[in-house]
């Protein structure tokens, strides 16, 4: 898995990298992967076209969220957690991939996740990945966002 750009493995369950290649979508799926999840742009030079097509053939479900990069909104965030809690409560021990282009929109969103759905603690919410990338300001400012601006109620605070 670690030849995958950028691969964060966040918790058991859930993996976060960049964009793979074609030929890493059957490690994907050989590593216990149920679901991917994918945030980048389409029209992304590095995005794969039949992506959906590569991850179904190898057994695994596919979802595609697109958020813009320079203009990702708080819709795009709220409908990402709600589609991962929903992923990881149906079955206990399903794995979920998720990659956008760099691991940089997944890792700000996972952030969310963590803080606003499981209720983590900020400090202990931050991917590995905020060590090698310093995000701009739309990504500084996304990262502030609380569960009022997101739209979520907010979650309770982790014992």
């Amino acid at each position: 898995m670690e030849t995958i750009r950028n691969f964060v493995q966040l918790t058991d369950r859930i993996g976060t990298a960049g964009q793979p290649t074609p030929e890493q979508f059957s490690l994907i799926a050989e590593n216990g992967y149920s679901w991917v999840i994918n945030l980048a742009m389409p029209d992304h030079a590095d995005a794969l076209v039949n992506e959906g097509e590569l991850v179904t053939r190898e057994g695994m479900g596919y979802l595609h969220i697109p958020v813009p990069f320079k203009s990702p909104a708080p819709v795009h965030v709220r409908q990402f957690c709600r589609l991962l809690k929903s992923l990881l409560d149906e079955e206990p021990h399903q794995k979920v991939f998720v990659h956008c282009i760099m691991n940089y929109r997944i890792s700000a969103f996972m952030f969310h996740y963590f803080t606003k759905v499981e209720g983590r603690d900020p400090a202990l919410s931050r991917s590995p990945m905020f060590e090698s990338w310093t995000p701009d300001p739309v990504w500084s400012d996304l990262l502030e966002w609380d569960a009022d601006k997101i739209g979520m109620a907010k979650a309770p605070s982790a014992s």
